[in-house]
């Protein structure tokens, strides 16, 4: 029996020694936070987060600062495409409140002084137009041939927008000529919207295009007929009074595939000739292109994009 003791007590013995340098090894055991995530317990306490740990360069916070402001909560859209929380909605397939017309001077004297007859002549070509106004019906609106651009009533910066268009069925035209219309950020940064299934143009003016500038990663184009897609984030340029101090940023997903990825663009959209900057204001209108090709759009929506770190509310 004493023998018996013995090798039960030196066996208690054995697993003692190995089970304490193991716990000193293993990491501290992981318990869930506030937020429903697990943390591991440190110096912070409460497995909210570390002191302890080095500053991130540049910033004021440690690796893991549990006084680092958290994001706002974002609700995601029921379904893909649908808009989250935090999106202005801008068209729902219901009216055309959220939007102005705005209809781009024909002929005139590009920047000379017009003589009577050059004014009576535009004036005349402008009575003869049909008036500003695009078709709205079954959820979705549709340009109408020289009845003026759409503008958004509020103007935007830095922005995610969302987009879906289509084009007619019944193809008519080629080139350029055919499902021509744009989204122009600001008024000013163009993203082409064409028909270009099966549809040869030149490159930089194909859908997806920076216009005149950045021809797309890819040609991912649907038939006609078939509601595509966009989802783009746009960084607005930066003025310090007349001198650009960033430029402007595109990134673009068209019908799921990347086209464009934080591409810098030269300038604002220009036919024919190489864009360059002019001093803008910080915020401007969201524009769609009125180029009187029968292109229809739907739920479009828009969110305002904000630095990191911004303080919670």
């Amino acid at each position: 029996m004493r023998n018996r003791s013995l090798i039960v007590f030196l066996g208690i013995c054995a697993l003692l020694t190995w089970a304490i340098p193991a716990t000193a090894q293993n990491p501290a055991p992981v318990r869930p936070t506030a937020q429903g995530s697990a943390a591991p317990r440190g110096a912070g306490g409460d497995g909210l987060g570390f002191t302890d740990t080095p500053m991130l360069p540049g910033l004021p916070y440690h690796v893991h600062d549990p006084g680092r402001p958290h994001p706002p909560v974002v609700t995601p859209g029921a379904q893909p495409g649908a808009p989250p929380s935090d999106a202005i909605v801008l068209f729902d397939g219901k009216d055309l409140s959220q939007w102005t017309y705005d209809r781009r001077p024909m002929g005139g004297g590009g920047g000379r002084a017009m003589t009577d007859e050059m004014r009576a002549r535009l004036q005349k070509a402008q009575e003869s137009q049909p008036p500003l106004g695009w078709k709205l019906e079954n959820g979705y609106m549709e340009v109408i041939p020289r009845a003026g651009d759409l503008l958004t009533k509020e103007k935007f910066g830095d922005v995610q927008v969302h987009v879906e268009f289509q084009f007619p069925e019944n193809i008519q035209g080629q080139s350029q000529n055919r499902g021509n219309s744009g989204v122009l950020l600001q008024s000013r940064y163009e993203i082409q919207v064409l028909d270009s299934y099966r549809n040869p143009t030149y490159a930089d003016g194909q859908v997806g295009a920076i216009y005149g500038q950045w021809p797309p990663l890819a040609n991912a184009s649907r038939r006609p007929g078939e509601w595509q897609t966009y989802d783009i984030v746009f960084e607005a340029p930066r003025f310090e009074g007349e001198k650009l101090v960033k430029p402007a940023y595109f990134t673009v997903i068209h019908n799921g595939v990347l086209l464009h990825n934080r591409k810098e663009s030269m300038g604002p959209m220009i036919y024919r000739q190489v864009a360059h900057y002019a001093p803008q204001p910080a915020e401007d209108s969201l524009m769609l292109q009125n180029h009187s090709q029968p292109v229809r759009y739907r739920n479009i929506w828009i969110r305002r994009l904000k630095s990191y770190d911004q303080p919670e509310k």
